[in-house]
């Protein structure tokens, strides 16, 4: 059973699960519901999906029969919210994983899929990608749309970043964009260049997701929902939809330094 816990300030919700497995089961609710809503109320459903162990958990657990049939799959676009910049075979790529666990087991068109191509110029594949967005949500850039996603998932890294968006990375102050390259030389490894979001694109969604689990994220994950006074914010921690919903979606092994948990 989740425990759901007063938010600090800019986080409306605050879910704690007791494994990884009651995590997944939740996000994997949540992304059904928003699907349903969505297609209900705009006739078309638009995911920004994320790489890493915790979402792969979750894309598994939606490719099966019995979640996979809730989900209108013909009305569902999907994109991502950052990429490596390598080839879409690679195994470092966000798009070969959440492909492998989710998409080749589920009847989406293959036009309905916008993946990031990491393989090109990094900064011609951020120009591209945006234009693509752009045809989608019709508008040139990220100030002339209210909203871009109807769910965000994200996940949180041991530094703070979420998506590509690295503490103290010039692409945290980027306004007029909805997609950059961000050249990437530091741990956290793969140490290869990457393609995001920018903060615009991902506070235009209708719903932002974190999905946060393990012991080794409990010290940023109050950092960034408990920050000491006047501390600077982890990149994380700026993630706050202008007009939509954001949910952490925590185990109890993540929560645990949290106060609201003591």
């Amino acid at each position: 059973m989740a425990v759901r816990l007063r938010a600090p300030l800019n986080v409306p919700e605050l879910h704690v699960f007791p494994d990884p497995e009651a995590l997944a089961e939740a996000a994997a609710l949540r992304f059904i519901e928003a699907a349903g809503a969505a297609v209900e109320a705009r006739h078309t459903f638009l995911v920004a999906l994320s790489g890493g162990s915790t979402p792969a958990t979750l894309y598994a657990r939606l490719a099966a029969p019995e979640y996979a049939r809730q989900v209108d799959w013909s009305r569902t676009h999907v994109f991502w919210g950052d990429e490596r910049c390598v080839p879409p075979d690679h195994q470092d790529s966000n798009y070969r994983m959440a492909s492998e666990a989710l998409l080749e087991h589920v009847p989406i068109p293959p036009q309905n899929v916008h993946r990031m191509h990491g393989e090109d110029t990094p900064g011609q594949a951020a120009e591209a990608y945006e234009r693509e967005m752009a045809g989608r949500f019709g508008a040139a850039s990220a100030p002339n749309s209210d909203f871009t996603f109807d769910l965000t998932l994200l996940g949180l890294g041991e530094d703070g970043h979420t998506a590509s968006l690295f503490p103290g990375s010039p692409a945290l102050q980027i306004r007029d964009r909805w997609v950059v390259a961000v050249p990437h030389d530091r741990p956290p490894e793969p140490l290869v260049d990457r393609l995001s979001l920018t903060l615009p694109a991902f506070n235009s969604s209708r719903m932002v997701v974190f999905l946060v689990s393990g012991e080794r994220k409990a010290p940023v994950l109050k950092q960034t929902l408990e920050p000491p006074a006047g501390a600077i914010p982890t990149p994380a921690g700026l993630i706050r939809p202008r007009h939509g919903d954001l949910l952490w979606l925590v185990d109890h092994p993540a929560a645990g330094l949290l106060s609201s948990c003591g």
